[in-house]
Order: C-alpha cells, then structure tokens, then sequence
C-alpha cells in the first residue's frame, strides 16, 4: 500500500504548505511544468518524487525527466504525461498509446482544471490535479492525494490550497 501526493503545473511556485500536505504521503508524484530544477529539488528531498516535464519546463527539467512516465506500483500500470487529455478527448500524442495499451490510471496537467474521471471505454481512471502554482487561468490551486493498494485506487482526497490571489 503506497499513499500518493499528486500535483501538476507549479510554474517554479514552491509553497511551504506542500511539506504539510504531503507528509504522510510515500511518494510525491509531478504531471510536468515544474518549472525549475530547484522546485524538483525541494520535492525530492522530502520524499521519493517521480515527475514528466511539460512544455514550460527549461533544458535542465527536461534532461531530468522524461516526457511520460509508465510504471507499475502495488499492481496498477500508471502512465503520467503532461498534455494528455481527458477521457473521449485524449491528446494525439497520448491517445493511440492510450488505447491499443490502456493503463488502469492515466494522469495528465497542463489543462490547470481539476478532473477525475472514468473511461468506461478504456476500463481507465483519469486524473487532472489542477494546478498547484499561482501562474494561469485557475482561481483555486489543487493537488490531489490516494491511496494505491494492490490493483485499487481508493481513498481520493481532493485539496484545496489557497486562492491564487
């Protein structure tokens, strides 16, 4: 059983609350425009931290992290990408992956709008965590938190941090 800290789109905003947030958490997990190597940094060193990169995210970010992620933890495949879509709306660059191989939870960023969702299609969950940063359209910065425990997803938390302004 692993508990999981999610968010995406911090834009180089590192926010104190994030140490609380996460703290009983086993892993902390990125869906990209991180921003900067020393935001990635400040992550990794609280807790083991897997990320993508999105498309702000400089040389160095890039060099880091890869562009999708797919793994497999406590038997659920999981593949992170940055601009992925929603379900019935995937991006082009993640659908056709997405359907001859679907994952059992597919995590995408970059819309900034919080989305959980199941694709009936796919047998998939889907999951936006909005945006954590202060940079863009969003008013209120989310992240989200779960549990994975041998093949389910439970316990989804949804938080809500302070507004943007």
């Amino acid at each position: 059983m692993k508990k999981i800290g999610l968010l995406s789109d911090t834009h180089d905003y590192w926010d104190e609350a994030f140490e609380t947030y996460f703290e009983n958490c086993d892993e902390i997990w990125h869906a990209g425009d991180i921003g900067s190597m020393e935001i990635a940094q400040k992550f990794e060193s609280i807790k083991p931290f897997r990320a993508v990169y999105g498309n702000i995210d400089d040389y160095r970010v890039r060099s880091a992290f890869p562009e999708r992620l797919r793994f497999t933890e406590e038997n659920i495949e999981v593949v992170i990408k940055h601009i992925g879509g929603y379900p019935n709306r995937y991006d082009p660059s993640i659908r056709n992956e997405l359907i001859t191989n679907p994952p059992k939870l597919f995590i995408s960023g970059h819309s900034h709008i919080l989305k959980v969702m199941y694709d009936d299609k796919l047998k998939c969950l889907h999951m936006n965590p909005g945006s954590a940063g202060i940079y863009g359209i969003h008013k209120v910065r989310t992240l989200l938190r779960f549990v994975i425990d041998d093949g389910n997803i439970r316990d989804l938390e949804v938080i809500e941090m302070a507004k943007r302004w």
